[in-house]
């Protein structure tokens, strides 16, 4: 029985990981062509209708709690929104939503919200340089010196004060609402003061 558990678990792991390869190279011929590129972007405009109501239909969530997804990096966009239909990410709401969507609607919302541009918000301006000082020690390795992410890390540059305060503080006291060991190891020397010179930091930048 447990050699019957580890087959179908092992399955399972290698159908995953063979929607994730297929999906980001899909990703990355739609990318090369500029004529694919542009008519995706326009359906993932449309085929984000349902995203608005949280997200905003720019990308620029409604809510302090809910992130932006404008400008996100495509590939990072396309793997989230797959771990939320595959289980891997918890959200109720979220993993609802998501398997109704089609592989190629994925596609699409991810290009277009990627393509949407990020306004930074106002930050109290006391705070910017030592959160600066944490992000640089901290964050910048995975992040990146303008907080932009990438393929694997998100973008936290301009995100909202709010959400970003809780995601840090999540992180550190290990809720299980998110978890990540590199995060977990980075947020954990962070006072709630060092959270809030953070958060200050990353959502005025552009």
């Amino acid at each position: 029985m447990r050699t019957l558990f580890i087959a179908v678990g092992f399955l399972v792991t290698s159908v995953s990981a063979l929607a994730q390869s297929t999906a980001q190279e899909r990703l990355k011929t739609v990318q090369g062509d500029p004529a694919a590129l542009r008519a995706a972007v326009e359906a993932g405009r449309k085929a984000s209708f349902f995203c608005a109501n949280c997200h905003g239909e720019n990308g620029i969530s409604k809510s302090p709690d809910v992130p932006n997804l404008a400008g996100q990096n495509p590939a990072y966009l396309l793997e989230q929104i797959r771990k939320f239909g595959a289980g891997e990410r918890k959200d109720q709401f979220m993993q609802g939503l998501i398997k109704v969507l089609k592989d190629e609607e994925r596609l699409q919302i991810a290009l277009y919200f990627a393509s949407e541009p990020v306004s930074p918000v106002k930050a109290d301006a006391t705070q910017v340089a030592r959160g600066k000082e944490l992000f640089t020690k901290l964050c910048v390795r995975c992040h990146g010196d303008q907080a932009r992410g990438g393929e694997l890390y998100p973008r936290l540059a301009g995100q909202k004060l709010p959400y970003l305060q809780s995601t840090i503080m999540r992180y550190r006291d290990g809720t299980g609402i998110r978890n990540n060991q590199l995060m977990t190891i980075a947020t954990a020397p962070l006072k709630n003061e060092d959270v809030t010179a953070v958060a200050n930091y990353l959502t005025q930048l552009p």
